[in-house]
C-alpha cells in the first residue's frame, strides 16, 4: 500500500517503533520528505525506501533517518556535522531538532548534490537564518576549523557508508559527544566519555559508499 502523505509517513514510523522522542517526531512532522525529492519521483515521497538523487546517491529510506536520528538524540542548542547532506532532508530534521540556538554543519563533497540540497534547505529559511551552514567540501576530514572554534561537535552524523569511522571525527566531538555513521552495512554509535569511544553495532542496513 503507497503512503501518500508525510503525516501517514511520520505514522509509520511511530507505529513501527521507529521514531519515539518527541523532538524527532516533531521535526518529521515539521519537515515534508516530498521537499527533497527530485521532481519526477514526488509521487514516491512517502515510500519507505530511499530515491535516487543522481551522481550514485539517494535520500535515505526514512526508517533508517528515524533509526539514526533516535541513536544522535539532538537536542536544541547542540552544534551537529551532518556528513554528506545530498537532498538536505538530514539536515532540515537536524535543524528543526536544534532549534534557533542551535546549528547543524552540513559537508557536501558533489558540487551538484550541494546545491541541490541547498535549494531544498531554503525552503524553509534555515540557510537564511544560519540555522544550517553549508560546506562543499571532503567530509572524511570533519571540520576542523569550526570544531576548534565551538571546541567541539556535540554530534556527528553521516548518509553514507565508509570501511571506518573517520578518525577526524573522533577528534572534532566534544567529551560527552556522539557519532551516529554507517561503516559498511551496519550502523555504529559511539560516545565518548573520558577520552575514550563506548561502542554499539546495528547490523542489517544497506547504504551507498562515503565519496572521499
Amino acid at each position: 500500500m503507497r503512503i501518500l502523505t508525510n503525516e501517514k509517513l511520520v505514522g509509520f514510523l511511530i507505529k513501527e517503533g521507529y521514531l519515539k522522542t518527541p523532538l524527532i517526531i516533531k521535526a518529521f512532522k515539521k519537515i515534508d520528505r516530498a521537499d527533497f525529492v527530485p521532481d519526477n519521483l514526488k509521487e514516491l515521497s512517502y515510500e519507505n525506501t530511499p530515491l535516487p538523487i543522481g551522481f550514485g546517491q539517494t535520500i535515505s529510506q526514512p526508517l533508517t533517518v528515524a533509526f539514526m536520528l533516535e541513536l544522535l538524540q539532538p537536542k536544541e542548542g547542540e552544534k551537529i556535522l551532518d556528513i554528506g547532506f545530498g537532498s538536505g532532508y538530514l539536515s532540515a530534521l537536524l535543524a528543526c531538532c536544534l532549534g534557533k540556538e542551535g546549528k547543524v554543519c552540513a559537508v557536501e563533497i558533489i558540487k551538484e548534490l550541494y546545491d541541490f540540497g541547498r535549494q531544498n534547505l531554503a525552503k524553509y529559511n534555515f540557510l537564511k537564518s544560519k540555522r544550517v551552514e553549508t560546506f562543499l567540501t571532503n567530509g572524511y576530514y570533519g571540520l576542523e576549523e569550526i570544531a576548534r572554534k565551538i571546541k567541539g561537535f556535540d554530534g556527528i552524523i553521516a548518509g553514507a557508508s565508509a570501511e571506518e569511522i573517520s578518525p577526524f571525527w573522533k577528534e572534532q566531538i566534544k567529551e560527552g559527544g556522539r557519532i551516529v555513521a554507517p561503516v559498511r552495512n551496519s550502523i555504529l554509535f559511539l560516545k565518548k566519555e573520558k577520552g575514550r569511544f563506548l561502542e554499539k553495532e546495528f547490523f542489517g542496513f544497506s547504504f551507498v559508499p562515503l565519496v572521499k
